[in-house]
């Protein structure tokens, strides 16, 4: 009762409006670069991990690049229908987070959804079988590629309306706040919907009532194939929040230990009552938008530049190795686990049946 009087006085103006911090935490380098820290700038700035950290984050990342392959096999065999977005090149983002993400807290997301599910701990199999239109997905094969769910997980989607799960992710924090349970609600959407208007009108509300909610903007460049300086005229989109006194940061997002480090401090933030906080992931999507999207606005070499220097799954094993936390033949073991994985994904995918008729009446909300 006592938040419900708090939230009520503050709508009539009879509680002082929450103070506003002035300061941003800095971007580590420019945002026109790609790589915000070197593995030596990281080791100086203390972002360590142990070897059965890195290992597992890893084997996080690695799945969700081997699944991915599998997914874009399949859709171009004509198994997958609709829309698909891949993930590759983006996998240290998201289980950067879900490093330090505790029980309880919810994640959202848009259409480049597969990657999220499988962090959360989704079973490959449902997701798969999702994506082939089988009754055993997660959305009993109606939902396809950007609608699935799993309240175990506490996944709330896989939305395919550009930024509509903002205002449901600050909608989740509000759930937090009024029943003060000290969850906090994690939502991602890429650097095309960071222009949407209700993701402003998320934020004001977010920061005036104090929601734990991050946002995580997870910048590819390229949106649906624009570039960001082309569609932005604030390029620092960590900054999108100053406005509403909202803080941000910049953060490498190829880099899944520079990842974990900002969101523990973000999530920290937004647990501890001090309202919204903005994660501005600094990543790259080796992928068209699509797999229909041939992406002609971006050179080969480009891409390839990206995935010799500054590959997230590399830069992993990189440290893995030269700390002497596991030999090659361990790392290949892992691959192989992996690969064996993802395929018995796609063959259950293949092998489930498709829903009977009388599915089409159910579910159903009017």
């Amino acid at each position: 009762m006592k938040r419900i009087s708090k939230f009520f006085a503050r709508l009539r103006g009879q509680a002082p409006a929450p103070s506003l911090r002035q300061e941003y935490a800095a971007p580590s380098q420019a945002a026109e670069g790609m790589t915000d820290m070197t593995a030596k700038e990281a080791a100086a700035n203390n972002l360590s991990a142990t070897g059965e950290e890195l290992l597992s984050y890893y084997r996080d990342m690695l799945l969700i690049r081997r699944f991915e392959e599998r997914a874009g096999q399949l859709y171009g065999m004509g198994h997958i229908g609709g829309f698909c977005h891949l993930y590759i090149g983006q996998e240290a983002v998201v289980v950067g987070v879900e490093a330090v993400k505790a029980a309880g807290d919810q994640t959202i997301t848009g259409y480049r959804d597969h990657g999220h599910m499988l962090a959360c701990g989704m079973d490959p199999k449902g997701v798969m079988a999702e994506l082939t239109g089988r009754s055993g997905g997660y959305s009993k094969g109606k939902g396809g590629s950007m609608h699935m769910f799993s309240k175990e997980a506490e996944f709330y989607g896989g939305h395919g309306i550009v930024g509509a799960q903002v205002p449901l992710g600050a909608g989740l924090a509000f759930a937090n706040w009024y029943r003060d349970n000290g969850r906090v609600s994690l939502t991602y959407f890429g650097d095309g919907a960071a222009n949407q208007g209700q993701v402003f009108e998320a934020m004001n509300m977010a920061q005036l009532w104090k929601l734990p909610v991050v946002f995580i903007i997870e910048n590819n460049q390229y949106a649906m194939g624009t570039s960001v300086k082309r569609a932005h005229s604030e390029t620092h989109l960590y900054r999108r929040g100053a406005s509403f006194g909202i803080e941000g940061m910049e953060v490498d997002g190829m880099d899944v230990v520079a990842v974990r480090e900002a969101a523990r401090d973000a999530i920290d933030h937004a647990r501890r009552g001090d309202g919204p906080f903005i994660l501005e992931m600094k990543t790259y999507r080796y992928r068209g938008h699509s797999m229909s999207d041939p992406a002609k606005y971006r050179t080969r070499e480009e891409v390839e530049d990206v995935r010799e220097h500054n590959d997230p799954i590399a830069r992993a094993q990189a440290r893995i190795l030269e700390g002497g936390h596991a030999k090659e033949a361990a790392l290949k073991a892992i691959d192989k686990e992996i690969k064996a994985i993802v395929k018995e994904a796609a063959d259950f995918s293949l092998e489930s049946p498709e829903p009977a008729p009388e599915e089409l009446y159910t579910d159903v909300l009017a």
